[in-house]
């Protein structure tokens, strides 16, 4: 059984946050910590599980009235390309429009674009590199 809810109990956040280390800033070198942001108390979180494991994480950011951003998108290394990072941006973007917003933005790292270019969004250009190693590429959806 597949379900996205938002962490709730302390182990919940415990395991949200170690997957999301573990996918996007050990592969960098980076220490634990570094997975964390001040967003992280405003943001809306999702976690994916299927049959009560947590698979997939991200979070959904209010950037101003209409525009949302997707950030820390992450999908366990041996589980991706099986459908999962689609599953939990649905449950992002659906969560979004009902939220109002009509606009979703967000960073790709270089390797995703074909994934984010699968479910809809535009390439805009390059944006930032990630602690000056990784290009991330400024992306978007009209939701609405």
């Amino acid at each position: 059984m597949i379900e996205v809810k938002k962490p709730e109990s302390e182990k919940d956040w415990e395991l949200y946050y170690d997957l999301r280390y573990r996918i996007l800033r050990e592969p960098l070198g980076k220490e634990r910590g570094s997975e964390r942001n001040e967003g992280d108390e405003t943001g809306v979180h999702f976690a994916l599980y299927e049959n009560n494991t947590l698979i997939a994480v991200a979070r959904l950011d209010r950037v101003d009235e209409t525009v949302c951003q997707a950030r820390f998108v992450a999908v366990e290394s041996h589980l991706q390309g099986k459908g999962y990072g689609r599953k939990i941006m649905t449950a992002l973007e659906n969560e979004a429009l009902a939220l109002g917003y009509e606009k979703l933005i967000l960073h790709a790292r270089d390797y995703a674009l074909p994934f984010y270019e699968k479910l809809g969004y535009t390439l805009v250009g390059p944006s930032y590199k990630l602690f000056d190693v990784l290009q991330h590429f400024e992306m978007f959806k009209v939701l609405a």
